[in-house]
């Protein structure tokens, strides 16, 4: 079934909206697309001016799918893109911008299911406006233990006189973003990210891991402090998951982050696309501040030098943060562990 609408002005021509695209729920391309212009006015401030990935599953999720980064060449001349040089192909990308609801639902008719924006704005992609950690569970831990571990995120995020703002994956997880829209670089986000991360394994390290490696991951929380990265990206707030069902990475209150841990029902943090659009349209956009909210990450390089007020609760992690130290050659067998960048900071209250 095929069908031609005119969406403010631009001309659509929509195909087989009559396949399935989610087999175990019978949700099919037409449901895609409805849920995609329901949720739009939520979704799109998120996405505007921000290079996009996409990944598309033209016979449904559990079929193949593929990543796209260049716009397809017959797309309409009133879809928007920015170019942007790859390195890794040595090449310049054309990265679709998902500014209006017509490109929207031109994406959701290619079954572009997960969309995956920039951390930056494509006018100054080297900027990041937000840093990002991916809490991701190793069975059999799932996302309670993910709520654990974004809770003692918060409080060191509140030691330093940040906001936190938590949504779901939509898959497994828990993700945690800092809203910045001040000028930075991914050398700060990612060093910054990366001692968090190690500071919370150091505190707790029958619970977390900051190393990707999946034989240590069992039963623990991987803190992915590794998506603050130019050349990576991580699924849009309100965007669909291509899991079983039509899951959604939907914002939470920190309220329901404590609730969940503390009933340990992991059930209470999982929303399909029609709860999602039902919260949108009782609680508005729970992650509206990430867009606007101004903050600074704090400079590492004075805080591994200042004396903490308490100092028995002081992790040191290394010493210079940001710089690049001039290595001494040695012998392969004297080759010491490079160490992760410090930060002193008090330890996260274990009352919550």
């Amino acid at each position: 079934m095929d069908s031609t609408i005119e969406i403010q002005g631009k001309q659509l021509k929509l195909s087989n909206l009559e396949k399935v695209l989610y087999p175990a729920a019978g949700f099919t391309k037409q449901q895609v697309i409805d849920y995609y212009v329901r949720i739009a006015p939520a979704i799109l401030p998120h996405l505007s001016g921000r290079a996009l990935t996409r990944k598309r599953y033209p016979n449904g999720v559990d079929a193949e799918f593929f990543y796209e980064k260049n716009a397809p060449q017959h797309r309409p001349d009133w879809v928007k893109t920015a170019p942007i040089w790859s390195e890794g192909n040595h090449r310049m990308v054309h990265y679709i911008l998902a500014n209006d609801l017509p490109t929207l639902v031109w994406l959701a008719n290619l079954a572009a299911i997960e969309l995956h924006p920039s951390l930056a704005l494509a006018k100054d992609i080297t900027c990041p406006t937000m840093m990002v950690f991916d809490l991701d569970p190793g069975p059999p831990a799932n996302i309670v233990q993910c709520c654990q571990v974004g809770l003692w995120l918060r409080e060191i995020f509140e030691h330093f006189g940040l906001q936190s703002f938590p949504k779901t994956s939509g898959s497994k997880g828990l993700q945690i973003y800092v809203p910045l829209n001040t000028p930075t670089k991914y050398e700060s986000t990612k060093t910054f990210a990366r001692a968090l991360a190690q500071l919370l394994e150091q505190e707790h390290p029958d619970m977390v891991v900051s190393d990707m490696k999946k034989s240590i991951r069992t039963g623990k929380v991987f803190v992915d402090w590794s998506q603050n990265d130019e050349h990576k990206t991580t699924v849009a707030v309100y965007s669909l998951r291509a899991r079983e069902r039509p899951t959604v990475s939907t914002p939470v209150s920190w309220e329901e982050v404590g609730r969940t841990f503390k009933k340990k029902d992991a059930s209470l943090l999982v929303f399909e696309a029609r709860q999602t659009v039902a919260r949108v349209d009782k609680l508005g956009d729970l992650f509206a501040p990430v867009i606007e909210l101004k903050q600074s990450l704090p400079d590492l390089k004075q805080l591994a030098t200042s004396e903490s007020s308490e100092p028995q609760a002081t992790i040191s992690i290394a010493a210079q943060a940001e710089e690049k130290p001039k290595r001494r050659r040695r012998p392969a067998a004297k080759k010491t562990t490079k160490q992760p960048p410090q930060l002193p900071v008090r330890k996260a209250r274990r009352k919550l």
